[in-house]
């Protein structure tokens, strides 16, 4: 059974930091790129950041670029998210995804979502 179960979420003031985390079982980590979607109130999922199964390679949407940073940890099969310099826009549901594309419109597999809520 392939679970994604993510962690970290909270509440911060604009201006602060959070780091989340996404722990993985039931597939092979290093075969899947890693990403991290999320989801506002009354709005779309969107593509947050994403890393290559090798972590060579990332990928940012414009909106968290210079913020936010992504890492793996194939050994400890775990996916994270460190976010600074957060916003009250970054409030929304964040949902750890795993997928065999780099297209990011999409994944096989998701978490269940942790809520972060900045403040203003």
């Amino acid at each position: 059974q392939v679970q994604l179960v993510e962690s970290g979420g909270g509440l911060v003031q604009a201006g602060g930091s959070l780091r989340l985390s996404c722990v993985v079982s039931g597939l092979t980590f290093s075969t899947y790129h890693m990403g991290w979607f999320r989801q506002a109130p009354g709005k779309e999922r969107e593509f947050v950041a994403g890393r290559s199964r090798s972590g060579g390679s990332t990928y940012y949407s414009d909106s968290v670029k210079g913020r936010f940073t992504i890492s793996r940890d194939n050994v400890k099969t775990t996916l994270y998210l460190q976010m600074n310099s957060l916003k009250p826009e970054d409030t929304a549901v964040y949902y750890c995804a795993a997928t065999k594309s780099t297209t990011w419109s999409d994944a096989d597999y998701w978490g269940q979502g942790t809520q972060v809520t900045v403040s203003s």
